[in-house]
């Protein structure tokens, strides 16, 4: 059963509206930079989502309280936006350089989104599929990050990823495992779009 919210229209909250545009505006000037100062030289797994798709999403998903989480947050943008829509908004990114540029960014935004520096993964997680193919992808390792976030994985309402391709199956391992039992995961894909699961099984 669907029991998702029809989008919260921002038709009334012009204001919010414009500080969203200028944020997603913001957000893809720095991508480009960061395209043509880092990715054109070395490999680097940050690409960024749509941010008006993952906008929609977040819309559907706004309620007093709830608490957003970003694995792989990168520069901040969709931390920063969730945070803009009354989420209490926290976001994990191994790059100690991004995890700056976004503190930066929530700053100019008047955001209260915080960010670590770390890896989302749990302290003692292993990832034993039964492939036996246990590496990691583009996830790498780190110190978990959620003893600076004051917050463990299952204290989250809503979880937001975006996976390369082979690394969903892990990340649903381990929102099985640590993530609140109404929690949502999102998973968002080039080709797909924003999928949106609970406990596992996808809605919509």
């Amino acid at each position: 059963m669907n029991n998702r919210a029809s989008p919260t229209p921002l038709g009334a909250e012009p204001g919010l509206r414009t500080r969203l545009t200028a944020l997603c505006d913001e957000g893809w000037e720095i991508w480009s930079r960061f395209d043509t100062d880092v990715r054109q030289h070395a490999w680097h797994p940050f690409v960024a989502a749509d941010y008006e798709c993952v906008l929609h999403t977040l819309l559907t998903l706004r309620a007093p309280g709830g608490r957003f989480l970003e694995w792989g947050s990168a520069h901040g943008v969709i931390t920063i936006m969730a945070d803009l829509l009354g989420f209490e908004a926290y976001g994990i990114e191994l790059d100690a350089t991004l995890v700056r540029i976004a503190r930066e960014l929530a700053d100019r935004y008047e955001s209260r989104a915080r960010f670590a520096a770390g890896s989302f993964l749990p302290g003692g997680y292993q990832w034993n599929p039964r492939s036996g193919d246990t590496r990691l992808g583009t996830i790498g390792q780190g110190t978990p990050a959620y003893a600076e976030l004051g917050h463990p994985l299952e204290d989250f309402d809503v979880v937001f990823a975006f996976p390369w391709t082979g690394e969903e199956p892990m990340m649903h391992d381990v929102m099985r495992r640590y993530g609140g039992r109404a929690a949502r995961l999102l998973l968002y894909g080039v080709s797909t779009g924003v999928e949106v699961y609970c406990g596992g099984r996808r809605e919509g």
